[in-house]
């Protein structure tokens, strides 16, 4: 079975967050934001190959937050795909083409064990790649430019992209080679392929894979931790060894 390696972009301050403190460093449910989400990374996926983008003038970062055994710390970019973008040139020598590739954002702490291992399965299955997403719920507005509303959007067939999202080593490359040569704008992963004609496979994932950006959010992701950790004793189990 090929080899997983996970990238997680943590060199952003996280600004909307009003906070002095990068937001990946903020106290959730007595650890950091990050701790938590590589500790849920971790309980999915124990073996895997951890690429930590950190700013290289972090100082916050202290290495008792990974669990991984087999990880490495990469110098990240002033945005996502820049981050994304050097953790995959660091691996170019050690990883094959063939390898999977999981992106996940250092803020989204909730995301579910079963909703990481079936995405795996849907990366390595699809050769186009794959990502979490939830359908959407709400009826969508388009606002003008004086804030007052513009039209109704009809939701049928639209999704909210989360992460993990992921392809195979040598394509996931090649498309964010491929979309920054063009110019392209890219806040995922699943944009960067899209941009080679590839259409990843949308994966159901629960929709409070909550992704930390305002200051509500924190409280909010401390309740569906506990929550999550209330209705699965084998994850609380996990979540504990791994601290």
């Amino acid at each position: 079975m090929s080899r997983l390696w996970l990238i997680v972009p943590a060199a952003g301050v996280g600004r909307r967050m009003q906070s002095e403190c990068p937001k990946q460093y903020l106290p959730l449910a007595g650890r950091t934001v990050l701790a938590q989400t590589l500790a849920r990374l971790h309980a999915a996926f124990p073996a895997a190959t951890l690429c930590l983008c950190l700013a290289r003038d972090d100082a916050r970062f202290d290495a008792s937050m990974v669990p991984f055994a087999d990880w490495r710390r990469i110098d990240g970019g002033a945005e996502r795909a820049d981050s994304v973008v050097a953790a995959l040139a660091a691996v170019a020598s050690e990883a094959a083409d063939d390898d999977a590739v999981l992106v996940h954002d250092a803020a989204r702490p909730c995301v579910a064990t079963d909703d990481l291992i079936r995405l795996l399965a849907a990366v390595r299955e699809v050769p186009d790649g794959a990502l979490l997403a939830a359908p959407v719920a709400d009826t969508m507005k388009r606002a003008a430019a004086d804030g007052r509303v513009a039209g109704t959007e009809l939701r049928d067939g639209l999704w909210h992209a989360l992460t993990p999202q992921g392809a195979c080593f040598g394509l996931l490359r090649e498309a964010y080679r491929t979309a920054l040569a063009q110019g392209v704008a890219l806040t995922d992963e699943s944009s960067a392929l899209e941009t080679m004609g590839r259409a990843p496979r949308l994966v159901a994932g629960r929709r409070n894979n909550l992704k930390i950006t305002q200051p509500d959010d924190l409280a909010l992701a401390e309740q569906i931790l506990a929550a999550q950790v209330s209705r699965n004793p084998p994850l609380a189990a996990q979540h504990k060894a791994s601290t």
